[in-house]
């Protein structure tokens, strides 16, 4: 027998749950199906736990800087590295096990399903031998790390950020091989706790950082902490002592451990994709509408990490809304999509709004420049290091990007977000009151650069609005 439902869900991740909530509120009847472990990537293995670690790191860390204020004794701090592991553990299993405790909360015996679901037609699933016909399909099974063969073979000495927190204790030694954000994040968090960090990346900056400027300066405030070699393809050697010696370029390393944060991958093996009848990529993966997430007029929908176009907590609730909103009203609608915000919470956090440096013409564009050294705040702070740089149309003053790498870059960019979902002019932004002192003054100097740089002259001093 058939089981009929208006929208069968695969993946129970931030994507698919959000979905489903918006789905039974309208009162349609759902069915999540969900293969491997429960819980949020961002929770479970990303976002979450990794700040639990950086948490930890900070506050081990900031003992260098307490000598500055004649504050003593702080020789004495130690790491207990197998206490840092389990209270990020902690941390992780309670926000975890608080995701599935309110999506199960939603749901009878008879709407979850855990097993791997398989698509055979653009409106049938199967799973567990039961066949499910569904008025649409929501796919949001997420992603898995990407590991090369040579990485395979590495047997217990490599981790993964599916793994890296189950370990019981720090590592004395690791080599971080992918220097995206989550690998910048733990590397540089496990170099502030004392461990033996190498970072490699085959492009040549870290981050992904787009703009010239800030990546040569976040590479060297970063290599405080780890050592790092960029623009190298690495091959890992697996030795009889159960190490592992990293050849990049002309470097060589020997270390205890390699955490593999090369990039995710679509979980669509075994999906059933090629059934849907419509063109496959050679990834596997059929072209979808970024603003409906609709897979061509099928009423198939792809959300979350799994499409691999914005890989975020905040950006997969959206897609799952977007989804569920445009199966509850039968239409095509698109919606238009967030300024995009990212975060890396090192130290200084690093932080990108709006458009990248290399998606702007630079002929077409002001640039202004501020440093921390230059802040009140930073200096009592005794934490100077940092930059932003912001564009703008030199035509209209428009605010279009910026990149950051400063403390507190995550306020400051959320601010900036701010501006421009709103659509503000460089001039506009500085209307808005700055306090005094504050590390916000930093974004004000770079406001205040990138008018300079437009060529365009106020009929009154900049931040003053007559009235």
């Amino acid at each position: 027998m058939t089981r009929k439902v208006d929208v069968a869900i695969l993946g129970a991740g931030s994507a698919g749950v959000t979905a489903l909530f918006v789905l039974l509120r309208a009162g349609k009847s759902v069915v999540l199906i969900n293969s491997g472990p429960e819980g949020t990537t961002c929770a479970r293995v990303g976002c979450m736990p990794s700040k639990a670690l950086i948490e930890a790191a900070s506050l081990y860390h900031d003992k260098d800087r307490q000598e500055m204020f004649g504050l003593r004794g702080t020789e004495a701090l130690r790491v207990d590295g197998p206490a840092v592991m389990a209270r990020v553990r902690a941390i992780r299993d309670q926000l975890v096990n608080g995701f599935i405790t309110r999506t199960h909360k939603h749901l009878d015996e008879t709407q979850f399903i855990d097993g791997h679901a398989k698509i055979t037609g653009p409106n049938r699933v199967e799973v567990n031998g039961e066949e499910i016909e569904a008025g649409a399909i929501i796919i949001a099974t997420g992603s898995t790390p990407v590991l090369p063969a040579p990485f395979r073979a590495l047997g217990d000495a490599l981790l993964t950020t599916d793994t890296f927190f189950e370990e019981p204790d720090l590592p004395k030694s690791i080599a971080v091989v992918g220097l995206g954000v989550i690998g910048c994040e733990i590397g540089q968090a496990l170099g502030r706790l004392g461990v033996e960090v190498h970072g490699f990346d085959a492009a040549p900056v870290i981050a992904g950082i787009k703009d010239p400027v800030v990546a040569e300066a976040a590479a060297e405030w970063l290599g405080r902490d780890m050592r790092i070699t960029t623009g190298a393809n690495v091959e890992p050697k697996l030795e009889a002592d159960g190490t592992v010696t990293i050849t990049a370029g002309d470097k060589t390393v020997n270390v205890e451990r390699v955490l593999a944060s090369i990039g995710r991958r679509a979980n669509i093996t075994g999906l059933g994709l090629e059934t849907l009848g419509v063109e496959l990529d050679a990834h596997g993966m059929p072209a979808y509408d970024r603003e409906t997430l609709q897979i061509g007029d099928l009423p198939v929908y792809l959300t979350g990490d799994v499409n691999a176009d914005r890989p975020l907590l905040h950006e997969a609730k959206d897609e799952g809304k977007i989804a569920a909103l445009n199966i509850i009203a039968g239409t095509r609608k698109p919606f238009r999509r967030r300024v995009p915000l990212g975060v890396a919470f090192t130290g200084p956090q690093i932080a990108t709004v709006g458009a990248t440096f290399d998606a702007l013409d630079p002929e077409q564009i002001a640039i202004g420049s501020a440093s921390a050294q230059n802040n009140g705040r930073s200096k009592v702070k005794a934490e100077t290091v940092g930059m932003i740089r912001v564009y703008a149309d030199k035509s209209t003053l428009k605010l279009l990007g910026a990149t950051l790498a400063i403390g507190d870059g995550e306020h400051m960019a959320h601010w900036l977000a701010l501006a421009m979902e709103q659509g503000m002019t460089i001039d506009a932004c500085l209307e808005a009151p700055f306090y005094h002192p504050v590390l916000e003054e930093t974004l004000q100097d770079a406001l205040m650069s990138c008018l300079a740089n437009s060529g365009h002259k106020l009929p009154h001093p900049p931040g003053l609005t007559p009235a």
